[in-house]
């Protein structure tokens, strides 16, 4: 069974991602045979500067390695190393239909929050659909509400197939199981846009200062809390074992404690919980070829593949 995932090389990588994509990703690798790309091509729609491109993807992949990516078990690459995926997403852009492109939920949100309304941007899902395809991927893990995005990989798929017999494999989604939201320093949910990030590698001083800076309520120290409408308390709960969450919601309810104190313990919490990550986050950089060789060796895996998916389709269409 081979198993999909990607993520987009768009900026540092938050508490947020950690818990919505990067740790549910990593831990499908006991699965199966897990593949997983860095969309440097995706990431075009949004990023101009080439040094930027080139920097957050080597990030993402130092990242990814230090939360426990095993390149022994997962291969991990960039997208653009596949060139065969390009090839491929303009010979099923020659089946997709415009309507289905115009029902995009993603390419609606984008134009409405600003980003130009390029052709790129507009056919994101066939490239989409060809990171998926060439790869004869099993199972691809989605949240429910991204669920349309594979649902138009199987329609185009399927569309292929019609019209040149059975040569793609139809992926299934892997719904993940839901999440909570991870709440940023304003309580809204954690996005880069809005600029309320926790990074997962920041500094110790860097994060203390953005953990201390959560925003609270105006509630006395001696005054109880509600612990279920706390960032402070939904973020600690991500990290804490049972018992400590326990405790500190006690704490809230019965007051006496401030909201300082409870960002002490969270920032204590978090420091805790990526110090082996940070650990070896550090012995990857000491190791200057690290990073290049295993994305050179997930790269010729992934092209493996490719090579042989698109041979079928060549032979399909007549090329």
């Amino acid at each position: 069974m081979r198993i999909l995932s990607g993520i987009q090389p768009t900026g540092i990588l938050h508490i947020g991602n950690y818990f919505g994509m990067m740790r549910p990703a990593i831990a499908l690798q006991a699965e199966g045979e897990a593949f997983y790309f860095i969309a440097d091509y995706h990431a075009l729609t949004t990023i101009d500067n080439p040094e930027t491109l080139r920097a957050n993807s080597r990030r993402i992949a130092l990242d990814f390695l230090a939360c426990g990516l095993d390149p022994d078990r997962g291969a991990l690459f960039r997208q653009s190393d596949v060139p065969q995926v390009a090839e491929l997403a303009w010979i099923l852009s020659t089946v997709t239909p415009k309507a289905l492109l115009e029902r995009a939920h993603s390419y609606k949100d984008k134009v409405a929050r600003g980003l130009p309304a390029s052709a790129g941007l507009f056919t994101y899902p066939v490239l989409m659909a060809a990171d998926i395809l060439i790869y004869d991927s099993d199972l691809v893990p989605v949240g429910k509400d991204q669920k349309q995005h594979l649902e138009m990989t199987r329609d185009i798929a399927l569309k292929f197939n019609e019209t040149f017999g059975g040569v793609l494999r139809l992926p299934e989604p892997h719904i993940q199981p839901a999440t909570e939201t991870v709440p940023g320093l304003d309580g809204q949910k954690m996005s880069k846009s809005y600029g309320n990030t926790i990074d997962i590698f920041g500094d110790e001083k860097e994060m203390r200062k953005r953990v201390m800076s959560i925003v609270t309520d105006s509630s006395p120290v001696e005054a109880a809390k509600d612990p279920g409408s706390s960032t402070i308390f939904h973020l600690y709960s991500l990290f804490a074992s049972k018992d400590e969450t326990t405790a500190m919601r006690e704490a809230f309810q019965r007051g006496g404690t401030g909201y300082g104190d409870f960002k002490k313990q969270l920032f204590a919490k978090l420091w805790e919980y990526f110090e082996p990550m940070r650990k070896r986050r550090a012995e990857i950089l000491a190791d200057h070829d690290y990073i290049d060789t295993v994305l050179a060796r997930g790269a010729e895996r992934a092209n493996l593949v490719a090579d042989k998916v698109m041979a079928r389709v060549r032979e399909a269409v007549g090329l």
